[in-house]
């Protein structure tokens, strides 16, 4: 069995939502542990940035980013795998999404320069609109 090029940019995409995710958890629970806060006033998403400072919560939004246009990107990346479209074009446009939104989440978790974040976010977009009509035309 042959495994399509487009497999590993999937599979990579979860692997750094996988590591935001524990990045999130070890950052949030040294500051709670730290700071003796209860796990009950945690108990909604709309009293954690009352009680975490911002710099706790970035992984947290950026983990929020990644079910946002990724899950378009997985959606995109199936059909294509389904439809066993295995072109160059759509490799390297899977794979420009993937590395931008690794750069994405650097940025947003570390210093969170927002216009550097948003250049990269904008690239990744146009990667992705790119991929979209890359499959759709070669679809009809």
């Amino acid at each position: 069995m042959t495994t399509s090029p487009l497999v590993l940019p999937m599979i990579t995409l979860m692997v750094l939502t996988a590591v935001v995710w524990v990045y999130m958890y070890i950052l949030r629970l040294r500051y709670v542990i730290a700071h003796r806060i209860s796990a009950q006033k945690l108990n909604s998403p709309e009293k954690i940035p009352e009680l975490l400072p911002e710099k706790i919560n970035r992984p947290a939004n950026n983990l929020k980013n990644l079910f946002e246009l990724p899950v378009i990107f997985y959606g995109l990346i199936l059909l294509a795998l389904i439809t066993e479209l295995n072109t160059p074009s759509i490799t390297y446009l899977a794979w420009g999404f993937v590395g931008l939104r690794i750069i994405h989440s650097f940025i947003q978790c570390t210093n969170n320069n927002v216009m550097q974040r948003f250049k990269v976010y904008m690239l990744s977009a146009i990667c992705l609109w790119a991929l979209l009509v890359n499959i759709f035309i070669i679809l009809i």
